[in-house]
């Protein structure tokens, strides 16, 4: 059990006031997109987990209301509710003051999770309500905020209850400040989720009451850590059990679960004190410099590294690993570079780390001489993949492989005139029909083009040495430029914008998606700085009879239903079945043309669920794949920027709209559409 530490009104430090929260948000939560919208969620659910962390309470539930309120309900100590030094009470400090709260000195919690402890009153300030009901002492208490923070009243007694003590927030997000303000399930469930993990005594509960019926899922994990790499692995072939290792050191508490799989690719997670540390730090470091000298010397021991071998470099050591690294650090050597606190930069977490895991992976791999010997086997055979592909891409950097460089651009590619790679945009268009299109409707000065003939190589579970020998993927790895694999640079590449451009059907989808795993697998610098895209040709036009009235293109059934009821003349209705029925002019026009086409930008928000569903998609298991696709692949884009719907002819409401469009004759006063550009975003959360 945790040392109990007093939390009272005199806990509570105020650092700096709040004034700047409403104009510069980004500052505090990053940004005020869908990822900021979720992280007030985040901030109110730390404080409870640092209760939980202290000892006080062992349930946490979350509830997304009809209204995308949200409510966080802790049973913890409940906030102190009495009068603080500055004359205001407690609860009121806490969520209207900047830097107000227990995490600073040393009186409220030994370890926390709050970004910089700025959590509560920040969600206040960007909220158009808020609401904190507290049950302490026998009472229960409750405060109301409205617009940004400002209070209502002030903390009032409503009487005595039996109630358990706990803290419960219900705040709703200012549509003024977010762009989107929709709560999406499976982003919340995924970070309780985690926090389940990471908190094996504790449960979670989200409830979604915006669904009939209401949605409830339950989250606890007795196993913790080793249920979370489990987790991690569950639609992958496994090698070997689970390894744990836990330790402490200066008052720093390590503990690690990794698992290996048949995969060639490495996942590991760190968190600490309950936060994701999503660009890693220090505790990272010492992991990997761990791993890796706990196996050369290993291998060393047992003979399988004999005195002139070099020694296994970590990508060896670590292909096919999936691992979760989880620290407790105190307040006094808790560091973090930049503001949202995604990567750790404590000095002694690297050492500590480092020390406790090659310790007991060593232990380890002594007392299980089988296992570990065929993990070095393991990591012998990655290193002589590695070394092939390496001598691979060094044969092309230098010149020997020029002429197969050439001959595999050599009719296909169609390139830009520019070389200005910031400016640079490269489509790759299903089939040679298409393409043909495409080369002759393009602007030849900035935009290339690369037709894509047949499907691509699946590169989920393919090594790289035998990725390179597919002529399709080394086609796009030349066009592209700037390497592949570990080596790639982004800053290399020869194009600001790939665009992926495909029919809207299966194939092109089936399309879509091998490309995007061979991206995310072999050149993820280029999804996370926003340079893939799918285009997103338009399924209708509208040709008027009139020639003064200019076509409109309609890209779902709603779209098509609001141009078509809006006008009262006669008119010609084309869908298109694929991009090859669309010749060059029309194909700039909607897909191609920067000021009027619409694209669609591939970003990663969450590097499990990106991992889980490329391995979903494209792993060997046939039926989670069966069962994910049957429930959610659908291919429209909706007003979030989420490919969530597909427009078909044989399905009962498309066809609808289509034949009341395509039989449809006047209506009333046209209003004139022109075709802007738009660029969405499909993060991997949105399903």
């Amino acid at each position: 059990m945790p040392e109990k530490n007093h939390y009272d009104s005199d806990s509570i430090k105020i650092l700096e006031g709040l004034e700047a929260v409403r104009k510069r948000p980004g500052m505090y939560i990053g940004s005020t997109d869908g990822r900021g919208l979720h992280h007030l969620v985040y901030e109110i659910v730390d404080n409870a987990v640092d209760e939980a962390l202290g000892g006080y309470g062992n349930e946490i539930r979350v509830t997304i209301h009809d209204n995308n309120a949200i409510t966080v309900q802790d049973f913890g100590r409940g906030m102190p509710i009495g009068m603080h030094e500055s004359g205001k009470p407690t609860p009121e400090v806490i969520l209207t003051v900047l830097h107000a709260g227990g995490k600073f000195g040393q009186g409220g919690y030994a370890t926390s999770g709050g970004l910089h402890g700025v959590g509560s009153s920040v969600v206040n300030a960007l909220s158009e309500s808020l609401t904190v009901t507290i049950v302490r002492e026998g009472h229960k208490w409750q405060e109301e905020f409205v617009n940004g923070g400002n209070p209502v009243g002030t903390l009032r007694d409503l009487g005595k209850t039996k109630e358990p003590t706990g803290t419960t927030v219900t705040f709703k997000p200012d549509a003024t400040i977010f762009s989107a303000t929709v709560y999406k399930f499976d982003i919340l469930a995924e970070r309780l989720r985690e926090s389940s993990f990471l908190m094996s005594g504790v449960k979670f509960t989200l409830t979604d009451e915006r669904v009939d019926p209401v949605r409830v899922e339950e989250y606890h994990y007795e196993k913790g850590l080793e249920a979370f790499v489990g987790f991690l692995n569950e639609d992958k072939e496994t090698i070997g059990p689970v390894m744990t290792f836990e330790g402490e050191q200066e008052s720093i508490v390590v503990d690690v679960a990794a698992q290996y799989n048949d995969g060639y690719s490495e996942t590991l997670l760190s968190f600490v004190n309950n936060v994701r540390t999503q660009d890693g730090g220090t505790h990272e470091v010492g992991f990997r410099t761990a791993w890796t000298k706990a196996f050369n010397e290993y291998a060393r021991k047992v003979n399988l590294l004999k005195d002139k071998d070099k020694n296994l470099e970590g990508t060896d050591v670590r292909e096919g690993l999936s691992a979760v690294i989880s620290l407790r650090v105190p307040e006094q050597f808790l560091q973090f570079e930049g503001q949202t606190k995604d990567k750790l930069g404590t000095p002694e977490a690297r050492g500590i780390v480092d020390s406790v895991v090659n310790e007991t992976l060593g232990r380890f791999l002594m007392e299980n001489g089988d296992f570990g010997q065929n993990l070095i086997r393991k990591a012998l055979r990655a290193r002589e993949a590695r070394e092939a592909a390496r001598r691979a891409r060094d044969e092309s950097r230098t010149g020997k492989t020029k002429g197969a460089k050439d001959r595999l651009l050599s009719g296909k590619l169609a390139p830009a005139q520019s070389k200005n790679a910031d400016k640079n945009e490269l489509f790759l268009v299903e089939g040679d029909s298409a393409g043909g299109s495409a080369k002759q409707g393009r602007d030849r000065k900035f935009q290339a083009i690369l037709p894509l003939r047949g499907k691509v190589l699946n590169t989920e579970k393919a090594k790289l040495a035998d990725i390179l020998k597919n002529e399709e993927i080394s086609t796009l790895i030349y066009a592209i430029g700037g390497g592949v694999g570990t080596d790639f640079k982004v800053e290399d590449a020869s194009f600001n914008k790939i665009i992926i451009m495909t029919d809207a059907d299966d194939d092109g989808a089936h399309i879509q998606t091998l490309l995007l795993t061979f991206f995310y697998k072999y050149m993820r610098p280029l999804i996370e700085a926003g340079r893939v895209y799918i285009a997103l040709p338009p399924l209708y036009r509208v040709k008027y009879s009139s020639k003064k009235i200019e076509d409109q293109f309609a890209w779902t059934n709603d779209e098509l239903e609001s141009i078509t009821s809006q006008s009262d003349a006669r008119y010609e209705l084309t869908r298109f079945k694929g991009l090859g029925e669309m010749n060059a002019p029309l194909l700039w026009e909607t897909t191609m043309d920067p000021e009027s086409r619409t694209l669609i930008r591939i970003k990663i928000d969450d590097a499990v669920l990106a991992e889980k569903r490329v391995t979903t998609l494209m792993g060997d298991k046939v039926d989670p794949r069966r069962e994910w696709i049957e429930a959610n692949v659908h291919f429209t884009l909706d007003e979030a920027g989420s490919i969530l719907d597909t427009v078909d002819g044989d399905d009962t409401k498309s066809s609808d709209v289509f034949e009341k469009a395509r039989n449809q004759e006047t209506g009333t006063k046209f209003k004139e559409q022109k075709n802007v550009p738009v660029i969405k975003t499909w993060q991997n959360g949105d399903d």
